[in-house]
């Protein structure tokens, strides 16, 4: 088994820092059921301000409050406006790579939803992994590249 990514809700913007509630990250529930994340569910949270990455579990705040309101410790790793990356996991056995689409959801600054993406992994005819970004009308979109200038 492998831990592989379930879903992300990609660069929402922190809307409150409480460092008196004893824990966790507060989110608007619609967000989470567009990325298929639970409540109570563990997250990893990736602050694209400061690079600080950590994990707490889900509480759900009110819906279409567009809230995402870091609590307890955690509130010591971002700050309001902050822009942030909330990605849940899942064990999966290897074999059941192809079968996972996990739902990737992009906000602006108000935390509206800007995109709805999926992430695709096939086989090739040689049996090796591809890897697609998929839009919502499952078409592919281009995936970032290093390309070296020397």
């Amino acid at each position: 088994m492998r831990k592989i990514v379930a879903g992300k809700l990609h660069g929402i913007h922190v809307t409150e820092a409480n460092l008196d509630y004893h824990g966790s990250i507060t989110l608007d529930p619609d967000h989470c059921e567009e990325a298929g994340i639970l409540p109570m569910e563990f997250v990893e949270i990736w602050n694209k301000n400061s690079g600080a990455r950590i994990s707490t579990y889900v509480i759900l705040g009110e819906r279409g409050s567009r809230c995402c309101i870091l609590n307890g410790a955690a509130a010591r790793t971002c700050q309001p406006g902050d822009q942030i990356i909330v990605c849940n996991s899942i064990y999966l056995d290897e074999a059941h790579i192809t079968s996972l689409k996990p739902r990737i959801v992009t906000f602006d600054q108000d935390n509206n939803i800007l995109d709805r993406l999926s992430y695709s992994v096939d086989l090739d005819p040689d049996g090796r992994y591809c890897f697609s970004i998929l839009d919502e009308a499952d078409e592919a979109l281009a995936i970032p590249a290093l390309v070296s200038g020397a």
